[in-house]
């Protein structure tokens, strides 16, 4: 590695508004211990996994049946 390296010709990354947005989300016990489990199947970090199958439902237009009573 060099001792200084120049970046006086550096430009940002084109690309740094379309990367992830760290968040504070409130998720149960179970819920997590489900993705942890998948993730140890698959190989793939559970957060990711959540965030595969949230987009994935976005994509859909996926709604909720909720129904309180």
């Amino acid at each position: 590695m060099r001792k200084e390296y120049d970046f006086s010709k550096a430009r940002k990354n084109p690309y740094a508004a379309q990367l992830k947005k760290s968040i504070t989300i409130r998720l149960d016990e179970d819920s997590i211990a489900y993705f942890k489990s998948i993730s140890d199947d698959v190989g793939i970090p559970y957060q990711s996994l959540i965030n595969l199958y949230l987009r994935d439902c976005a994509n859909s237009r996926k709604k909720l049946n909720l129904s309180w009573k």
